[in-house]
């Protein structure tokens, strides 16, 4: 979902301020509340080992009975080998440690009736291995704003609903924000791929086969000419297979730092397989990825990546979890022969390991994480390190927080 090589950033703006308060107030309000508690809300979807707290739940008159829920945390980071950026922008990280808000998010939804809909507003970061960190600030402003997905949804009988606005990726293994996942940060793979769409989504389910189908801008570029589709089967309550796809029907010559033009322009392909039981949690999956030529964008020959990844958790007690994850990811082509940069230049390729465990008490939890990124086949700098000529980069993070 990163841009490897795109190093704008933006300033946090004062209309981060408003969402950042409704946090504080409806999290106190949630805490002091004596009204009745609901069970956990599907929305925002949870991986694990994180889970979500029960919601609190109001009467909104005319609007019915709402759900709010939050996550409030902090983060701490050290990398070797920190990326230049090209802004002097101060939100701009290029540095060795840092410290942030990770999570400063409320939940807002009507789950219940034909017209329902989902609101999340707030502040966010979205780390991600191989690619450079940027502010809190600089994440909220410059990729989806301080209200990053917004739905309405139309559900006429349970099997079958419409969704409309800005909605989550059906892409990928991993989710967008950091309580959402195993890990702290997405992995290589989640480089590849966008995560926050608008447009509309179509879901059917019929016994173990659920089905979606979208329209929508892909990458955030506001230009709707993406289609995607997922196919899933629930094999047992155990074992579920999914194929996903999505592309760009057309061209978008269009780009910002939340949607880079070669992925925009690209086709995307997973084989998703899930097992969980008992203390476990093992999810493989693989990836396909190819931007077909096009000059008119830039691209002379067409290029793609390939990827595998793997990853597990294992509930050591009720309160901790270890979560790791392995992947790896080639790209096509070289540096004579057209092919454009993907990762970290034409032909390159990378392999990374992350390690994470996670401590978990009613609505309190703490985690820590070790990442270690190898590329190889590089492009002298295209890679890590103020001149971007090491291979390597190791990362140790530490969030910490509330779920409400």
């Amino acid at each position: 979902m990163h841009n490897l090589c795109h190093k704008k950033t933006h300033r946090i703006g004062s209309k981060l301020a408003l969402p950042i308060l409704s946090v504080a107030i409806l999290s106190t309000l949630a805490l002091v509340s004596d009204t009745a508690q609901a069970a956990p809300l599907p929305m925002p979807a949870m991986t694990g080992p994180l889970q979500s707290a029960s919601p609190f739940r109001f009467d909104a008159g005319p609007l019915g009975k709402l759900d709010v829920t939050g996550v409030m945390s902090g983060m701490g980071l050290w990398q070797d080998n920190p990326v230049n950026t090209v802004s002097p922008d101060p939100v701009a990280f290029n540095g060795y440690t840092h410290a942030d808000i990770s999570n400063g998010q409320i939940f807002i939804q009507k789950t219940h009736g034909l017209i329902q809909f989902f609101l999340q507003a707030g502040a966010y970061n979205m780390p991600a291995l191989g690619s450079p960190f940027l502010s809190t600030g600089a994440t909220t402003a410059g990729y989806y704003g301080p209200l990053p997905q917004a739905y309405l949804k139309i559900a006429p009988t349970k099997n079958f609903s419409v969704l409309i606005g800005k909605l989550p990726t059906l892409i990928g293994a991993e989710y967008t924000f950091t309580f959402e996942n195993m890990n702290i940060e997405r992995g290589l793979l989640w480089n590849q791929e966008n995560a926050v769409n608008r447009g509309v989504q179509v879901n059917y389910s019929a016994g173990p086969l659920s089905a979606s189908l979208a329209w929508s801008d892909g990458f955030y570029s506001n230009r709707f000419n993406w289609l995607s589709g997922d196919l899933s089967y629930t094999i047992n309550s155990a074992n579920t297979v999914s194929f996903v796809g999505m592309g760009n029907a057309g061209q978008t010559g269009y780009s910002t730092l939340a949607t880079p033009v070669y992925q925009n322009n690209s086709d995307i392909y997973n084989l998703i397989y899930t097992y969980s039981s008992g203390p476990w949690m093992i999810q493989p999956y693989l990836q396909y990825t190819q931007v077909p030529a096009n000059p008119a964008i830039g691209v002379g020959r067409s290029t793609g990546t390939r990827g595998a990844a793997l990853l597990t958790s294992y509930a050591l007690t009720p309160h901790v979890t270890l979560a790791a994850r392995a992947e790896y990811i080639a790209s096509t082509g070289n540096t004579t022969d057209g092919a454009v940069n993907l990762m970290y230049g034409p032909g390159s390729k990378a392999w990374s390991i992350t390690v994470t465990p996670t401590y978990q008490d009613h609505d309190f939890f703490a985690r820590a994480e070790f990442s270690y990124v190898q590329a190889s086949s590089y492009t002298q700098g295209d890679v890590f390190g103020p001149q971007g000529n090491n291979p390597t980069q190791a990362r140790a993070l530490f969030e910490t927080g509330f779920l409400f």
